[in-house]
Formats: C-alpha cells, structure tokens, sequence
C-alpha cells in the first residue's frame, strides 16, 4: 500500500521547491537528489503513484532533514506571527457588524460555499485545456451550470478521467444532496470547535479536533503533512515546517471561511480566529490565505458592495507579500480586461509556474473572478471553475463570498435546489443517515456570532 502526500521522495521533490522560495540554499541537495534518480514535479504534477527504491528513499529522508535544518531567510515582508501581520492592519475596518438579514446572510454563505464546490468538484486536477474541451463536447461552453457526463465524447472521456468515484455524485445527472468534501468538513470542523471550545480557542484546540475527527485519508497535502507530525508528537507550529512542503499551498485557505460568518463585520477577529487554525498547517502566504478569506466573509455577510469586501480582505494580509501582489494583480487584470479567458491567460502568465494547489494562483483566479462577476453569482462561480486551477476550493470561496452578499433567498433556485437542504459528512458528530440540514448549520453559526462578539 502506498499512501500519497507522505512519501518522503514525493516531500523532497517538492520541499526543493519550498525552500527555494523561503531564501534556502538548497542546490546541493537538488543535485544529490537529481544525481540519484530523483525528480522534482512539474506545475501540475502531484503524488508519484510509484513506489521509490529503498536506497532512494532513504536518501529523500536524510536530504528533508538536512533542509529542514538550514534556517529560512528574513521573513522580511512575509511575517508568521500575528502581532507583526495585525501591526499593518488599520486601527479599524469601518464596517457595519451585521442586522436582521444575518441568518439570511449566513445561510446564503453555507449554500453558496455548498454550491461552488459542488460545481467545480468534477474537475479538480483537471487542467483548464481539459475543462474546456469536456464543456465544448458537452455543449456547455462557457460554463453555464453544473457539469454532466451526457453527450461527452469517448475520446475526451479517455483523455480527461474525469468522471469517477466522488466526482460522478457532483454532475447534474447524479446531485441528490451535497457529497461530502473536505472543503466542507473544514467549516463543520471549524463549527465543531468553537462550539465546544469557544472563541478563545487555540492552535492545539484545531490539531486535537483533526485528531478526534478526521481519518488521515480525508486530509490532504499540507493537512497531511501536518497530521503525520502531530501523530510523531509534533507540536504546533513545528507541524507547519517538518518535512511539509506543501505549506505555502491552499489548505489553509479552504479553512477560513467560517470564522467569517462568526464574525460579521469584525475583520480583524475573523482574520485572528483563522491565523490560530492556519498555523496548524501552514506558514507565510499559506496563513494569507486564510485570513483572506475569512476577512471576506466577515466582510460578505454585512456588505453591500463587492468592492468593499475585496478591500476587506486585503486590508489583513501583509502589503509587501506576495500573496498582496497576487490580489492587487488579479483586481487590476479583472478590471481592465472584459474577456475572461484573457483574465485567465494573464494569472496563468504570472503563477503558471507554480503548482496547482499553491496558494498564489489560486488567491489570484478567486479575487479576478470575484472582481470580474461583479456580484453576479453564477457569472463569477462559473468564471472560477472554469479557469482550473484547485477548481473546488476556489469555487467554494467564490460561492462563499456571493452567498454572504446576497443572502439565500437571492441564490438562484436552479442551483440551491440540487442540494435539497442536506449535506453528507462522515465527521463525528454531524454524520445523519440522510445528511445535515443547511438551514441548521446556518442556525448554529449565528448563535455563534452572539459568543465571538
């Protein structure tokens, strides 16, 4: 049996890459490594599915320890702690903190997130060429609803495995529910916490959670890293750095979103809130990410002007990283080209360089689709999907962001009804034979906001 994400030949490959971008040198070791057999992965590239030699093995062993080793530069303009992050935010944010349209908000937030998931979920690691010429023998191109696999011609069907496994339950044909998806036990795993923790809830509170709740195979990259650790007796924040290369991906940034709904119209305490649970796992623009997005929703659940909440979100993430450039970029693309394929060419352009699940592509794709919906549910979830990249995380975030805004009673009822109220989980706790109510979920979440103000 080999289990992904947790090989050491699969960490070194990419923990060259990491390094490199935190100032390691690490030239030696690429050579040793290349010198052996090894390879490093291309953009797109993920877990080998082979099994590496012993010998080779236990090279990629000793090489993490000696990488792990060499201190990372200066963080310079990308800080960790949350004292030198919170030293740029403003003294305040200047938004309203939520009225009677809250649970309304709230629940629009939960479905939208729902929704956008389950859009993109068909096509994660399929690449935006793959996207395309699946829509186009479908007769669904541009992207106007939920993906199916009638009409899809054979050839394409072979070229692009698409349509297996957990991925059938999310085409148009197959919906009876929400599926379960991490992008949505996160929120539940977030919900969980607080509720039986309280908002003064810390780092170990999270790893004791993932512990109590998540079977290692439901984790994924930086989360996998990070739970092999805690179960080697590695505390936070070490979880983040040991032999993690995927720490500067998208993982955290799929888990902030609920600290948002928990905090409407207080940024900052939704931005502190996912700093403690991103640390778990994650460091520099992989903490930008959540914060972003839970900036976001604190900001979509009270607002009425997307704008407003774009600016929200940036407002917590440290001006001079490069997760800042990746938002400011994406606006300012998004806002001078009206052809979104052009939109995509120039994020592509910019961060194709980097692997799909890193965090800067995909923070810069969510914020050009946001920025080029211009509030428009459909048009932005649908403009994020298919542009590739992680295509359910970020039409997750994007729903999430649009539901906030709009509230559920202005979700279109063609894309709500799908979901028939019910998402299916396995994490104890939330686990029902017919699925959890989002109208429950939303409750649960309001009665929460009474507890973080």
């Amino acid at each position: 049996m080999r289990v992904t994400w947790v090989q050491p030949e699969d960490l070194l490959a990419h923990e060259l890459v990491a390094a490199r971008e935190e100032g390691k040198p690490v030239d030696d070791a690429e050579r040793a490594w290349l010198s052996a057999g090894g390879v490093v992965p291309a953009p797109r590239g993920g877990a080998s599915e082979s099994v590496a030699a012993p010998q080779l093995r236990e090279l990629a062993m000793r090489l993490l320890d000696e990488i792990d080793a060499i201190p990372a530069g200066e963080a310079g303009s990308e800080p960790d702690d949350l004292a030198t992050i919170r030293a740029a935010w403003p003294a305040t944010f200047g938004l309203p903190r939520g009225g009677p349209d809250l649970p309304d908000r709230v629940h629009g937030a939960w479905l939208g997130r729902a929704v956008g998931c389950l859009l993109g979920k068909p096509v994660e690691k399929i690449p935006r060429e793959g996207i395309r010429e699946i829509l186009q023998s479908t007769g669904r191109w541009p992207l106007n609803g939920y993906f199916t696999a009638e009409g899809l011609r054979a050839d394409v069907a072979r070229r692009w495995p698409w349509n297996r496994g957990s991925r059938a339950t999310s085409l148009a044909e197959n919906i009876d529910g929400m599926p379960e998806d991490d992008d949505l036990n996160y929120p539940l795993i977030a919900l969980h916490v607080l509720e039986t923790t309280g908002p003064g809830f810390d780092t170990d509170d999270v790893a004791r959670a993932w512990l109590d709740l998540l079977p290692g195979g439901r984790v994924f990259t930086a989360e996998r890293a990070a739970y092999a650790n805690l179960l080697l007796g590695v505390a936070p924040p070490g979880t983040a750095t040991r032999h993690n290369p995927y720490r500067q991906w998208i993982g955290a940034q799929i888990r902030g979103d609920l600290y948002g709904w928990v905090s409407p119209g207080d940024v900052g305490r939704a931005a502190e809130l996912a700093w403690r649970d991103a640390r778990l796992s994650h460091v520099r623009n992989g903490i930008y990410g959540a914060l972003y997005a839970a900036a976001l929703n604190a900001a979509a659940v009270v607002e009425t002007e997307l704008d407003r909440v774009l600016d929200a979100g940036l407002r917590v993430v440290p001006p001079g990283s490069r997760f800042a450039d990746a938002v400011r970029f994406a606006r300012d693309v998004a806002g001078a080209e009206r052809d979104w394929e052009r939109v995509v060419d120039a994020v592509a352009d910019r961060y194709g360089h980097l692997h799909w699940v890193h965090v800067l592509p995909n923070a810069a794709l969510l914020t050009a689709a946001l920025a080029h919906g211009r509030g428009d549910f459909v048009r932005s979830i649908c403009a994020v999907v298919q542009g590739g990249w992680d295509t359910d995380s970020c039409g997750a975030t994007v729903g999430a962001v649009l539901g906030g805004l709009h509230g559920a009673r202005a979700l279109p009822h063609d894309w709500v009804a799908p979901l028939d109220n019910r998402l299916a989980t396995s994490l104890p706790g939330f686990s029902r034979p017919h699925g959890v109510p989002f109208d429950e979920l939303a409750a649960r979440t309001v009665r929460l906001t009474e507890v973080t103000a």
